[in-house]
């Protein structure tokens, strides 16, 4: 993710190494709409003839002061004033027909866009997302989206219509006058192109540090906003204000830069903008004392180069917004280039479920190739059967479950549902497949009734509530105000840790998955409360092949093959009264938490018995 806070080539993606332009272009001309490429070729007439109006407007202007000029004026020239305000009126309106044409075309690519690249975020891997930093990466698309806009706006409605008005007053003045006059205006104007072009890359580092400082203090404000009540526990209130002081003064730094900057490049602009308006007027000027030029000719010369500086002066902004919206698109679709570690092949098949056998055969995976997980994992969960993993903290058993999902492919050996290799098939029929209660719920910042619902979109509230009812959740959400309309707020957190974890039950139930997988599903509940739900998960998961990850022995004494993880290893399989007898880990486990369950007890009835004071 660090090389997506970066805007340099260097660090883009090969496959990205594209002008932002040309990656914009399907979606100005998409294929197969021919009423969005009616749209561009209707925009692109009328800023021609938007131009073609404004560059006529001079011309009847230097007629009316010829006609007014004369030694005997004979009367006022209503028919060039009357065109002179037409063709002003014209221009306007051609503009405006434009940009309302153009409208839905650049609204539309936006949209398409956008919406790409979610997909294709969607798409990227669990190791994709584990990495990210949720704050940059929304900056980026935000930054993104809009700046699509702007270099629509300006490239195209700005920058094409100047280069166009740049020519036709180059051959008018070149035709009407001579070379001089033509050459004059072309030098000034290459000139001020080439001393802003040069100028604005220059300033460009400064924008880039910019953007990267803003892209961190967002991240970090976002991160420390999202961990409140971990800043609370240890007081460090001012360690992240701290730390998120440390990117706003680097922004501080390089803004200071980029301000002191742009007054250099506004004072060289106006120097030759003013330089060439100069050189032309005495070129005017001399040809009036000369006898070769009237004064209509000259309030000519003077407004086509006040017409046409005109949108120059404007034009160091513009070349920053553009170049600006350059970095930001190729920013974003950058992402789009982020490759998928796990991907689909291109003529894979959905999976067919039938039974839902699960078999992990010879199973290796690690999530860095230095250092494996898991090792030779063989084993098979038969159709309608339980299955319960037990072992220490970080032996594995959550990764069985990650790579069933398959958020990760195996690194060797093959993980099968009904015989078919999850690599072969389509990972959404394996998802559509399988259904998940997590250790750690995380819900949408929405309602009770939405998160339940998110299981099965399509499903009726008196489903959703019959879900609820299995994760004794009902009950609970009768007694707020809302209802089951109450938000649980951002990552739900105005909701215990238990009743996330119901909400988390209720929506596996409400999927109807033909396997199931427990991850510590009941490690936040109390033990009356899980006593209630394990007996309500034991009647969903029958028939079920279902996958147990346990924290919690007692909860798995009647599945029908426990596991044993220790170093990413089996160490031991069988019945819970096998593993018992045997005297191995399991036992030790079990002895361990019997202990320290007797422990607990003991020592709640000790303080229900002391001094109430």
């Amino acid at each position: 993710m660090r090389a997506l806070a970066q805007d340099s080539e260097e660090e883009t993606p090969r496959g990205l190494r594209m002008s932002a332009l040309g990656s914009l272009l399907p979606f100005l001309w998409p294929s197969g709409q021919w009423r969005m490429r009616l749209r561009v070729i209707v925009a692109l007439v009328f800023l021609g003839a938007a131009k073609i109006a404004n560059v006529y407007v001079p011309l009847l202007y230097k007629r009316a002061v010829d006609h007014l000029s004369a030694d005997i004026v004979v009367s006022l020239p209503i028919a060039l004033v009357g065109g002179y305000a037409l063709l002003r009126v014209t221009s306007l309106a051609f503009a405006e027909l434009r940009d309302a044409v153009f409208a839905k075309v650049a609204q539309r690519a936006v949209r398409d866009i956008g919406l790409t690249v979610f997909r294709h975020l969607h798409s990227l891997s669990l190791r994709f997302h584990l990495d990210r930093q949720t704050g940059g990466l929304s900056r980026s698309i935000e930054r993104g989206t809009a700046a699509i806009q702007t270099l629509l706006t300006f490239a195209l409605f700005n920058i094409l219509p100047t280069l166009l008005e740049i020519g036709l007053v180059t051959v008018i003045l070149w035709r009407m006058f001579d070379a001089r006059f033509a050459l004059v205006t072309l030098a000034t104007v290459i000139t001020y192109i080439t001393y802003t072009v040069a100028v604005t890359s220059w300033r460009l580092r400064f924008r880039r540090v910019m953007n990267e400082q803003d892209s961190e203090a967002n991240t970090r404000a976002i991160d420390s906003l999202l961990n409140f009540e971990t800043v609370k526990y240890f007081t460090n209130e001012e360690h992240e204000a701290q730390r998120f002081d440390g990117a706003l003064r680097a922004y501080e730094k390089a803004a200071v830069k980029s301000q002191s900057s742009l007054a250099l490049l506004n004072i060289g602009q106006s120097v030759i903008i003013s330089v060439g308006l100069t050189a032309i007027l005495w070129l005017a000027g001399q040809g009036i004392v000369d006898g070769q030029l009237g004064i209509g000719d000259f309030v000519l010369v003077n407004t086509y180069l006040l017409q046409l500086y005109q949108p120059l002066g404007f034009f160091g902004f513009v070349y920053r917004e553009i170049k600006q919206s350059l970095v930001d698109i190729e920013k974003m679709f950058s992402l789009l280039g982020q490759n998928r570690d796990v991907d689909d092949a291109a003529d894979a098949p959905a999976l067919a479920v039938d039974g839902a056998h699960v078999r992990f055969e010879g199973v290796r995976f690690g999530y860095d190739a230095r250092r494996l997980i898991l090792q030779d994992i063989d084993f098979e969960i038969l159709p309608g059967q339980t299955v319960a993993v037990v072992g220490p903290s970080g032996s594995g058993k959550s990764t069985l479950g990650r790579l069933l999902f398959r958020f990760y492919d195996v690194d060797g050996g093959r993980l099968c549902i009904d015989g078919q290799d999850l690599r072969e098939v389509t990972q959404r029929s394996v998802r559509a497949a399988i259904g998940i209660v997590p250790q750690d719920t995380v819900l949408f910042n929405d309602t009770i009734y939405y998160n339940i619902a998110y299981g099965r979109p399509s499903a009726t509230p008196s489903e959703v509530e019959a879900a609820a009812r299995v994760a004794e959740l009902h009950d609970f959400i009768q007694q707020l105000p809302d209802g089951y309309q109450s938000r649980v707020g951002e990552r739900g957190l105005k909701l215990s840790g238990g009743e996330k974890q119901r909400v988390a039950i209720a929506r596996t139930v409400l999927k109807d998955p033909a396997i199931l997988i427990f991850d510590e599903a009941t490690s936040a509940l109390d033990s009356g409360t899980e006593k209630l739900i394990q007996h309500n998960l034991g009647k969903v998961s029958e028939g079920r092949t279902t996958l147990v990850i346990a924290h919690r022995l007692s909860t798995i004494v009647d599945a029908n093959q426990i596991l044993v993880l220790e170093g990413g290893q089996i160490v031991e399989r069988g019945k819970h009264s096998e593993l018992l007898a045997a005297g191995g880990p399991y036992h030790t486990l079990w002895e361990r938490q019997r202990r320290s369950e007797a422990e607990a007890a003991e020592g709640r009835d000790t303080a229900d018995v002391g001094d109430p004071t």
